[in-house]
């Protein structure tokens, strides 16, 4: 099947790969060319522009967009004067899923589909293949299965689920079609609301086995530090990187997180090469928004979104107006670090 794909960063290009490998015709664009040129000697085709790119596509046509979400909808702007009614195109990345269901509608007019596939996988795509989550009309899934069948795991990549029979479904295949336009995003959005809450969990756990040893650590004895009771109970030396070693065998809390976890662990115990400032790219934000609307809870993923805004820095105003209140009613001085 022949798919155009534009932006190829860390995953469109591997999905190009994985495309490719699989005997799909690709052409390939990025606003760097040399992305593009990189693929040719693997199979792809190279536009050096959208119009080159809708020109080289036969009609009805499909075109996979993997750009940043502020740059879709300019993306999706550019491309809907360019192709014609009964092309799709497709929006790979992580929109915000209301954004999609506008963009679908606005295409409605122009016999223009539009699909919202949530894709996940990373940099590990290539290999292990790529999860997705699909929003649109099923008629238009139907006609890219062969492309999300070639992207996806694949059944053989984990053992069924007990209870379940016949013929393998396509969520057992790794695709699955969730909805109307915004399903597929709103499905991805939440997927990656529970990965920051899941990340959290590990390096709040990983933070306090880290700092086991506290009662071996010299500590001021004055106003402004509160006492450690029973420093003797306090007195481990763990090793991080055999513990998520071991956690890795048998253990309840087993997961592919938890094995890149292990990785990281053994190349830098200390992880001494990060700062520990960590971005979020929206979906957090927008699953926090959408339990507000819907009314219901959503503590952890909350909480560990406010953990990683307060790593960003955005906590320090905050911690300097409690340092301030402390001053004023109780006379007590900031301690250094």
């Amino acid at each position: 099947m022949q798919l155009g794909m534009v932006g190829l960063g860390r995953m469109g290009s591997n999905m190009v790969r994985r495309l490719t490998g699989a005997g799909h015709e690709c052409v390939v664009f990025d606003v760097n060319a040399a992305a593009a040129v990189a693929l040719e000697a693997e199979g792809a085709i190279v536009a050096f522009s959208l119009e080159d790119l809708v020109a080289r596509l036969a009609a009805p046509r499909g075109i996979w967009m993997m750009v940043p979400a502020a740059a879709t909808g300019s993306t999706v702007e550019v491309l809907r004067g360019l192709v014609g009614e009964g092309d799709t195109l497709i929006d790979g990345g992580n929109s915000y899923y209301r954004d999609d269901i506008d963009r679908a509608e606005s295409l409605v007019e122009t016999g223009v589909h539009y699909l919202d596939v949530g894709t996940s996988g990373g940099v590990w795509g290539l290999e292990r293949g790529y999860c997705l989550m699909i929003g649109g009309e099923e008629e238009v899934v139907r006609c890219f299965a062969p492309i999300f069948s070639s992207l996806a795991p694949g059944f053989a990549a984990v053992p069924r689920t007990p209870g379940r029979s016949g013929e393998p479904s396509s969520a057992e295949q790794g695709w699955l079609h969730c909805g109307p336009s915004g399903a597929g995003h709103f499905v991805k959005m939440v997927h990656n609301g529970i990965e920051y809450a899941l990340m959290a969990a590990y390096a709040e756990g990983l933070n306090i086995l880290q700092h086991a040893n506290a009662g071996d650590v010299s500590r001021s004895a004055d106003a402004e530090t509160a006492p450690l009771r029973d420093a003797k109970y306090y007195r481990f030396l763990i090793d991080l990187p055999a513990v998520a070693e071991v956690w890795r065998r048998g253990s309840v809390i087993a997961s592919w997180l938890l094995d890149l976890t292990a990785e990281a662990l053994c190349d830098d115990p200390d992880l001494d090469r990060f700062a520990g400032r960590v971005s979020d790219s929206g979906e957090g934000r927008w699953t926090s928004l959408a339990a507000i609307d819907e009314g219901v809870p959503a503590t952890l993923i909350t909480a560990a979104l406010h953990a990683r805004f307060g790593s960003q820095g955005a906590a320090l105003f905050a911690d300097k107006v409690l340092s301030a209140q402390r001053k004023e009613f109780g006379g007590h001085e900031e301690k250094e670090q």
